[in-house]
């Protein structure tokens, strides 16, 4: 049996966090794991800038409501449905993530939590556990699934190198240049025939 393991942001969907820097006209918030490696310390940079800001959870909430994931997105994570059981891995949050995998058709998604206070500041995360998406991968195989990752970022590696086969998929020429082991593609049919080569079964497009 084979699961794909698939990252949401920059896969799938456009960088939320990225989104909302456009919207809110605030720079630092572009930052990504694809330009901070340690998540930590990308969170608590973001939390800070939202508490200086005054920034509320229903704020990032009203931006994300507008998003539409990426184009072909949809066909592809239909297309993977039908010849793999599919898990997004993703370090969004629960409280970002109903409007855009409503559109995905609801896939399975393991990700982490927001804490918010009383007046709906964001003051906090609570992580799933920690490399969370290695560990996924590190559980899926304890179940005997072989299993192909995809994934953009810094935070994908260590699940991309844990899978059978890891894939990039959009991901930046940095990420690329320090990763070579892992083969690079920047469109969904590609990404299809990477999925079809590293597959142990005879799949077709």
């Amino acid at each position: 049996m084979e699961i794909a393991c698939l990252d949401l942001e920059g896969v799938l969907v456009p960088e939320i966090w990225i989104a909302f820097a456009e919207k809110t006209g605030i720079e630092s918030l572009r930052a990504t794991t694809r330009d901070i490696p340690d998540y930590d310390v990308l969170m608590q940079q973001r939390l800070r800038i939202l508490d200086e800001h005054g920034l509320k959870l229903a704020d990032i909430q009203e931006v994300i409501a507008t998003l539409k994931p990426l184009d072909g997105a949809i066909e592809f994570v239909n297309w993977l449905r039908e010849r793999f059981q599919v898990v997004i891995l993703s370090d969004t949050f629960y409280e970002f993530s109903q409007p855009l995998m409503r559109q995905l058709g609801f896939p399975t998604l393991l990700c982490h939590r927001l804490i918010t206070d009383e007046h709906d500041r964001v003051v906090s995360y609570q992580l799933r556990q920690k490399d969370p998406k290695r560990q996924s991968v590190l559980a899926f195989k304890s179940l005997y699934y072989r299993v192909i990752a995809a994934g953009d970022s810094y935070n994908d590696t260590t699940m991309l190198g844990e899978a059978d086969r890891g894939i990039l998929f959009h991901a930046p020429e940095n990420v690329i240049r320090e990763f070579p082991q892992f083969p690079a593609v920047h469109t969904f049919e590609d990404l299809k025939k990477e999925f079809i080569k590293a597959s142990n079964r005879q799949l077709n497009l």
